[in-house]
């Protein structure tokens, strides 16, 4: 199951009390004070982690606290620390403070840790509070109380390229046949109810990452369909590619109808956030094996900006093309970077 959202409640350790106690040894009747210092509380360390894709464990547990650090013990004993709870995410992953919304880390990559809450000091024993005028302190500092926060957990797929497109345009089908990605393909809308990574080979050496998210209908950006709570995982991505189904588009008057689809999702991406317009696209017209030869040569005629390319994932016609040129695209947004 994926989970892309999780509410979380977290503590750090208390600190340890310090410690108030005397020398008590044969032939010293009044020895000074020797009490130690309590022990520091735990901190709450957050962790990427490339071996998790789903937020689904915080589904069974949603609290965590730290360890309690000990108390000091006489003879100038320090309390030993509190055990810090690490808290494994996945790469992506986004740490907010749930009441004010404040993001306090990204965890981009593997072995990324943040320091979410430190653990509460130890207090100090008595032997801290000798003075010429008191030879006898009999007080202690107590340990400081640990640190407790809501957190809201938004994981981020990082991807090179992201699929966008109206439910059922062949995104899954495309990212079948391009990686080893196995998403459920049908010929109704919705099929894919989360998002999909899938890695993509690319000549001997080189590969690259690709994300399908479930289709985004109009009015997404206001809360229709599922896509606006997914769009969140294409912010992270290189390169766009927009998947428009041709066969959907009239083969007798498809001259106002060629671009209709492409620009409604372009306004679904501005309404959710316009930094998406800033990354650089493709068009990719799908299911090329079931449209006429009349559709074909109209599409391949377009007058766009954005590279455009003419493909079929069932007959394989242009897949090769358009891996190159999606390699092209992630290549140089790798150099602008």
């Amino acid at each position: 199951m994926f989970l892309d959202q999780a509410k979380i409640y977290v503590k750090s350790g208390n600190g340890g009390n310090g410690c108030v106690s005397f020398r008590r040894e044969k032939f010293v009747p009044k020895g000074g004070p020797n009490g130690g210092d309590g022990g520091k509380g735990g901190d709450i360390i957050f962790k990427a982690s490339s071996q998790l894709s789903t937020l689904i464990d915080f589904r069974y547990k949603s609290h965590y606290r730290a360890g309690r650090g000990a108390h000091g013990e006489g003879g100038l004993k320090t309390g030993k620390n509190g055990s810090n709870e690490t808290i494994l995410v996945p790469c992506g992953s986004i740490i907010k403070d749930f009441d004010s919304g404040k993001i306090i880390a990204e965890l981009l990559i593997n072995n990324d840790a943040k320091v979410i809450l430190k653990g509460g000091r130890g207090g100090k024993g008595n032997t801290h509070f000798k003075s010429p005028t008191n030879r006898t302190p009999r007080m202690a500092q107590p340990g400081e109380e640990g640190k407790e926060k809501t957190l809201l957990i938004e994981l981020k797929l990082i991807a090179d390229a992201g699929l966008v497109g109206f439910p059922n345009s062949g995104k899954s089908t495309l990212i079948s046949k391009l990686s080893d990605a196995k998403p459920k393909i049908a010929d109704y809308p919705f099929t894919t109810l989360k998002p999909n990574l899938g890695i993509v080979r690319y000549k001997e050496y080189d590969s690259f990452v690709i994300a399908d998210i479930p289709g985004i209908i109009e009015g997404a950006s206001k809360g229709k369909g599922l896509g606006i709570r997914f769009l969140r995982h294409i912010e992270r991505t290189r390169v766009l590619l927009f998947m428009i189904d041709s066969s959907e588009i009239n083969d007798n008057d498809f001259h106002d109808e060629i671009l209709e689809d492409y620009f409604v999702l372009l306004k679904e991406l501005e309404s959710y956030d316009p930094v998406l317009l800033n990354k650089p696209r493709i068009l990719c017209f799908t299911k090329a094996d079931i449209i006429s030869d009349k559709l074909k040569k109209a599409l391949q005629r377009v007058k766009i900006n954005e590279e455009k390319i003419l493909i079929s994932s069932v007959t394989g016609e242009n897949l090769k093309q358009l891996k190159e040129l999606i390699w092209k695209k992630i290549s140089e947004a790798k150099t602008q970077e």
